[in-house]
């Protein structure tokens, strides 16, 4: 090349170097992103229900813990957590089905009171209906549904190999769940074998998401937890049939946000309506949407933003963007993986902190990145020394 001749990088701004050099960077980052996103898509029956039991080992490994703790031995302790979380479901589960069939026989004649007085007020209100126009409405909605037969049959046959995915999905969730429960510390010590000498990096980076994971659970329990006890309170109050049952299938729907609450909203609120009239479903409507922008932008953001040290703003967009992904499942991950990214990615490539100034007589230091020794109490277990010098390469 002449002397007089300038490098083509040389012809480009630094800066602009730079950027390209960026941009390169997240579009292949973007492009392995959608490929990992497609290989979880197609295993969705497999990766949902590990991730919804990587939730459950984190809100059920604290009484393990405890259990072992006071003695026992980790399949005991196990399965003691086991037992409880089954007795807490179905004792739940018999309580609502108790006071359900105590007060279904009440609703059905709330609601048949409620639809003559509606039937009457259509008749004689400002619309001033007729009742061949009523029938008519009637007619209308049953050949409607007559003609969308094989429509609602196949929907029904589509929801049964649903259900039967469901079903699969759960057996698989019980099965990780009590082995992440039992085993835990074993399989987390042979998934870091394959890190060699970046096995105590990706240790600190795996404790520190695994410690951002259960405070987002225990702090979305407690926001759950506040909002069922609020709307059991308000349908009490009004004197509301099952509303148990209702506050039960609110603190349940709480964990999938937006169609979760829509979802069990519409169906407190249709049973309110049935069963108190119109006036009341609208109070009950307005007191809901009131208590959800509340759990929206104060309860969730402190409560659970203050779990994971992040900040209110990041989760309300963290939300939106899981949920324009991948829908409801997207919303669901979307805030536990942004802030387990958040805190875990630094860990990666932090440098350990530097040791204190050692003795002359001290053992050498170990590679702060050189993995724990088998049966060694600390990652850095300096073996015992005699008074005598040993010359390298000296048995």
């Amino acid at each position: 090349m002449k002397p007089d001749q300038e490098p083509l990088w040389g012809l480009v701004p630094p800066t602009l170097a730079k950027m390209a050099a960026w941009s390169a960077c997240l579009i292949f980052i973007g492009v392995v992103a959608n490929y990992v996103f497609g290989i979880v898509a197609t295993m969705r029956i497999v990766a949902l229900p590990v991730a919804v039991s990587l939730l459950l080992t984190a809100l059920l490994f604290p009484l393990t813990r405890r259990l072992r703790a006071a003695g026992l031995r980790a399949i005991y302790a196990t399965w003691v957590t086991m037992l409880v979380a089954f007795a807490v479901l179905s004792g739940t589960g018999w309580i609502i089905g108790v006071r359900a069939n105590e007060e279904f026989p009440g609703l059905v004649k709330q609601v048949q009171q409620t639809a003559k007085t509606v039937e009457g007020w259509l008749y004689t209100g400002p619309l001033h209906l007729q009742p061949y126009q009523l029938s008519k409405w009637v007619d209308d909605i049953a050949d409607l549904v007559t003609a969308q037969q094989r429509q609602i049959t196949t929907t029904v046959l589509a929801g049964t190999v649903v259900l039967l995915e469901v079903l699969a999905s759960i057996v698989l969730l019980l099965f990780v769940t009590f082995f992440l429960l039992k085993d835990g510390e074993g399989i987390w010590a042979w998934f870091l074998k394959a890190f060699g000498t970046v096995a105590p990096r990706v240790d600190r980076a795996g404790r520190t998401a695994w410690v951002t994971l259960s405070h987002y659970v225990q702090g979305t329990v407690a926001v759950a937890a506040v909002h069922g006890v609020l709307m059991g309170i308000v349908l009490a109050v009004m004197g509301v049939p099952l509303w148990a049952a209702l506050a039960v299938l609110i603190f349940l729907a709480s964990f999938i946000p937006i169609v979760g609450i829509l979802f069990a909203g519409a169906v407190a609120t249709l049973v309110t309506l049935g069963a108190k009239g119109p006036i009341y479903a609208l109070i009950f409507l307005g007191i809901l949407v009131l208590e959800q922008q509340l759990e929206n932008h104060v309860l969730q953001p402190l409560i659970v933003g203050r779990a994971l040290h992040f900040h209110p703003l990041a989760i309300i967009i963290v939300l939106a963007v899981g949920g324009i992904l991948a829908g409801i499942a997207g919303a669901v991950v979307a805030v536990p993986t942004a802030a387990i990214l958040y805190r875990a990615v630094p860990e990666l490539f932090r440098d350990s902190p530097p040791e204190l100034p050692r003795g002359p007589d001290a053992a050498p230091p170990a590679h702060p990145d050189k993995p724990a020794r088998a049966g060694s109490d600390s990652p850095a277990s300096p073996a015992p020394t005699s008074g005598k010098s040993v010359r390298p390469g000296q048995a």
